[in-house]
């Protein structure tokens, strides 16, 4: 690996800093690619001059397994574009979001070798995990955490169901663990809850290095009525989702509310059939944008019964900005996100017979239901609105460039 260039000096702040934003985008357009898309349009217009350097996989296949795997632990590529980028943009800071698997490591060197600070956003617990989501055979799974090689994830080919490609997510953990890349070359790692920072320490990260800072919504819905008459389902068909539980809190438990599936996924099928033999459930498959937020709009009650940890799902900001509470497992940082009681219900994860009762109780109650729609969009109004996101981002670029700076002059006072 490349050494950082002492030679560099670090480049102070300015009142509002250049930015080189990094982004590997996925197959599947999901929550990182959106809040990617948010933050940078946020700080220019904030005035930050912001260069934007994104990555598609569409072409992936093209590319050999070995070079793949080699390119995840270090892309020669990525360090060359990346240095001679970070030169030429004249930014105090490059931002990280997703650098697998096109962007790799190689950038945080990048980045310390042309002076800039270094800042990288967690969305879920990849450093942590080969797969991300620390979720395995229908269960939470921390058998990898605080491992220097992750090899039960290896044994059990979390990622892609192949241990060829969890061994290479596995290697590219334990090689820039050792090499202390992430304790030496990022500046600060930015947390989207209280739980994922724990987390996130518990795997071997620097807890000081960590900031919290929750995902954000753009732009201001509006508090809506909710006067549709129906519980709400929107994102990703998947297990770790807790897309069983969902449809069988319909089939056997029947709540008062009717229920709208909005996405797609791996579980469709399932989705599908269960639409066709449940009265009141409603499949509607992908949505455009603006048919999402409409259902938002007039929603009851948005329901999320994950079995992972989640990171920062998108629903529940989008929920709470239009007054909409949340019924939610109890798990990992939905319990960081949803306040029970205050802007919906928390209930144990996997239990159906609860998630129907948690909707009910809302639906039965106008007065429970109007104080938890008031809760909801007090909590937006004071968490997740695009100018205290844009204060606490701030707060973050300074403190990381406060800590490039000490760790500059920490190096030039060890080579004298």
């Amino acid at each position: 690996m490349y050494e950082d260039a002492g030679s560099v000096a670090l480049r102070p702040m300015s009142a509002a800093p250049g930015v080189v934003v990094v982004h590997n985008h996925y197959l599947l357009p999901g929550g990182e690619d959106q809040v990617f898309a948010a933050e940078t349009a946020l700080l220019e217009r904030h005035g930050h001059p912001v260069v934007r350097h994104a990555i598609g996989n569409e072409r992936l296949e093209e590319r050999g397994r070995v070079a793949l795997a080699l390119g995840a632990v270090w892309s020669g590529t990525s360090y060359r574009s990346l240095r001679r980028l970070f030169r030429e943009s004249g930014a105090e800071v490059a931002h990280f979001h997703n650098i697998l698997p096109q962007v790799s490591p190689a950038g945080y060197y990048a980045a310390r070798a042309e002076g800039l600070a270094v800042v990288q956003t967690l969305h879920n617990y990849r450093l942590v995990c080969p797969v991300a989501t620390m979720f395995r055979d229908g269960r939470v799974c921390e058998d990898c955490l605080g491992k220097r090689v992750a090899w039960p994830g290896i044994l059990h080919g979390c990622y892609r169901g192949s241990r060829a490609a969890t061994a290479t997510i596995a290697t590219m953990l334990a090689v820039h663990g050792a090499a202390g890349t992430w304790g030496r070359r990022v500046d600060l790692y930015l947390a989207l809850t209280e739980f994922a920072k724990r987390k996130l320490i518990d795997g071997g990260l620097p807890g000081e290095r960590i900031l919290v800072k929750p995902n954000f919504l753009a732009d201001d819905p509006g508090a809506s009525v909710g006067s549709g008459g129906y519980a709400l389902y929107a994102g990703r068909l998947s297990p770790e989702k807790g897309i069983r539980v969902l449809l069988e809190a319909w089939e056997r438990h029947r709540p008062k509310l009717g229920l709208r599936i909005l996405g797609d996924g791996p579980m469709a099928p399932e989705v599908r059939a269960a639409a066709d033999r449940v009265p009141g459930l409603r499949w509607e498959g992908w949505q455009p944008r603006e048919a999402v937020e409409r259902a938002f709009r007039d929603a009851a009650i948005l329901v999320m019964p994950s079995l992972w940890y989640e990171g920062f799902p998108m629903t529940a900001v989008e929920a709470y900005a239009a007054g909409l509470p949340v019924v939610a497992s109890d798990i990992g940082s939905l319990a960081d996100i949803v306040v029970d009681g205050r802007t919906g219900r928390l209930v144990p994860p996997g239990d159906a017979a609860a998630l129907a009762r948690g909707v009910d109780e809302i639906a039965e109650s106008p007065a429970l239901l109007d104080r938890l729609r008031a809760g909801a969009r007090a909590e937006y109004l004071a968490r997740y609105t695009a100018e205290r996101n844009y204060a606490l981002l701030m707060e973050a670029y300074r403190a990381a460039l406060a800590r490039a700076h000490d760790t500059r002059a920490a190096v030039r006072g060890a080579r004298r």
